[in-house]
């Protein structure tokens, strides 16, 4: 019996908390659906943007862990071959690098073609991320004109009414008109946070993009006197 109550109980509050949803809904006026469908563009942009993040940045550690002990051999034609086909982020930028490897190539050659793949791979990272900021202004000021529309409304309704029925209504009317303001800043304020999370993500890929780029250029700077050192020196022809 007890059991049963509460489940009853439960239905009862869903039941309540769903008609809630629906009244709030319909009083709001057509802004509400309009805020909705910001709402539910952002999110989507959202949880694409967080799943392509973070299938980046797992291709990019396991890129680089598999890279690491190849760059600490010197085995520069294995990784090269490696990042030719890899997929990850961080594969296309060492494969720019290692490309200038040999022919007497600078440092600074193999720095700015690396520059240029990530110059390549950016904007892919942040790609959309910025309409979840612009989208959460939208609602925020959609909230704001439907609550604007709604007063008006009110207004020019309770022109004609009875004066003892005036401040009922007008009351009434002004707490209907505000759920689009209320339900403009409950769609903003998430849609800010995903933005900012997103956000934050992003600028941690590109700091370990930039971290493994250096690791990169420090290992060949290492390695080249070794291979100077290993040559070995031409046989000096005495003079006749």
């Amino acid at each position: 019996m007890a059991s049963e109550a509460l489940n009853t109980a439960t239905e009862q509050a869903e039941l309540g908390t769903y008609d809630t949803i629906v009244s709030f809904m319909q009083n709001g006026g057509e802004f509400m659906y309009i805020i909705l469908f910001v709402f539910a563009i952002g999110l989507a942009i959202a949880i694409e943007r967080f799943v392509y993040l973070s299938m980046i940045k797992a291709k990019n550690r396991a890129a680089w862990n598999k890279l690491l002990p190849i760059l600490n051999q010197g085995n520069f034609r294995q990784a090269l071959e490696y990042t030719t086909n890899s997929k990850s982020a961080i594969g296309r930028i060492l494969g720019y690098g290692l490309s200038k490897i040999g022919g007497g190539r600078r440092h600074d050659d193999l720095e700015m073609a690396m520059e240029e793949g990530m110059m390549e791979i950016l904007p892919r990272l942040e790609k959309r991320t910025p309409y979840l900021a612009t989208f959460a202004n939208i609602a925020t000021l959609l909230g704001l004109l439907g609550t604007i529309m709604g007063l008006i409304k009110a207004f020019t309704a309770v022109a004609n009414v009875d004066p003892s029925e005036k401040a009922n209504l007008l009351s009434a009317s002004i707490s209907v008109a505000m759920n689009t303001t209320a339900f403009g800043l409950m769609a903003a304020i998430p849609l800010l946070l995903m933005f900012t999370f997103l956000q934050t993500k992003t600028t941690e890929i590109v700091d370990s993009l930039e971290m493994a780029s250096v690791k990169f250029v420090n290992l060949i700077r290492a390695a080249r006197p070794k291979e100077v050192s290993s040559t070995p020196a031409k046989k000096a022809v005495p003079k006749q």
